[in-house]
């Protein structure tokens, strides 16, 4: 059986720098793709399919945001790692790529070789799948399912939803940057009690991008509760700018805490999508 051929779509409008790229990357075992202008480089990344894409953001038609913006819209191409190959430099270039899901960032002039790793290293972490949150590091996926279906066959369990709203309008008016030091320092806080009053075998991870999800004992979960909405509440305006705080913390929009709960008194259920469905309808 033919070996497969990882798929490489290279999106860059200087043709030898794309015919440079195309042939080393073939001699590395990679079947590649090229487009030089955003539009093709879309088209091409939704039929063809590719592994990886390395991408310019200077394009003569639309630029690789906006390219990277449509390939994220699609459910077809929003997972393809993409690695920006770019004569920007600035750090708001690099925070703006990154915003739209790009996994790495090289800039021209470019060593070929570490181009080479990065491209290998991406491919890897795509195989791999997503087991810890980027932005936390705190189990997410395949690690949460597990410790939920655990509860299923336990006698004494609570597990607790703790989300935090309107963080994408934070992230629209600051930034993901400030959005994602918010979602680090809350899973820092909530860790924090869980380590003084939780138990040592608690568990605390990601049920989605702004919600966590914390397992414990029926006896421990409405002291975690109270403490946890209380250091969080206490904390979030802080995070906005001295000038904004008076006026956004009193908005509808602004940073707020929900919590949802659930123990083994409250039913049994069917698999860990019943568990999970019940405890998102209980936020509040």
């Amino acid at each position: 059986m033919e070996e497969y051929r990882p798929k490489l779509l290279i999106v860059e409008d200087d043709l030898d720098i794309a015919d440079m790229l195309s042939a080393y990357f073939r001699v590395q075992g990679y079947e590649t793709f090229t487009a030089n202008w955003g539009e093709d480089g879309v088209k091409t990344g939704q039929t063809s399919h590719p592994d990886l894409i390395i991408l310019d953001i200077r394009l003569p038609d639309i630029d690789g945001y906006e390219v990277a913006r449509r390939l994220r819209s699609n459910r077809r191409t929003e997972s393809i790692p993409i690695i920006y190959l770019t004569e920007k430099r600035k750090r708001t270039d690099r925070l703006m790529g990154l915003a739209l899901g790009a996994d790495d960032y090289i800039t021209k002039p470019f060593d070929l070789q570490e181009l080479r790793l990065r491209v290998r290293n991406a491919l890897r972490r795509a195989s791999q799948g997503t087991l810890t949150n980027p932005v936390t590091t705190l189990p997410e996926g395949a690690l949460v399912e597990e410790r939920l279906a655990g509860c299923l066959s336990k006698s004494d369990w609570a597990v607790m939803v703790v989300s935090l709203a309107n963080l994408d309008a934070f992230r629209e008016a600051y930034s993901f940057v400030a959005s994602d030091d918010v979602l680090r320092a809350a899973s820092m806080m909530i860790q924090n009690v869980m380590h003084r009053i939780g138990n040592p075998g608690d568990f605390l991870g990601h049920l989605g991008a702004t919600d966590f999800v914390l397992i414990t004992s029926k006896e421990k979960a409405p002291l975690l509760k109270e403490r946890i909405r209380s250091q969080l509440e206490q904390s979030l305006e802080y995070f906005y700018p001295v000038k904004d705080r008076e006026q956004t913390v009193s908005s509808s929009r602004a940073l707020a805490v929900e919590l949802s709960e659930l123990d083994s008194t409250d039913g049994s259920y069917a698999d860990t999508e019943a568990l999970r469905s019940a405890l998102l309808a209980r936020k509040a």
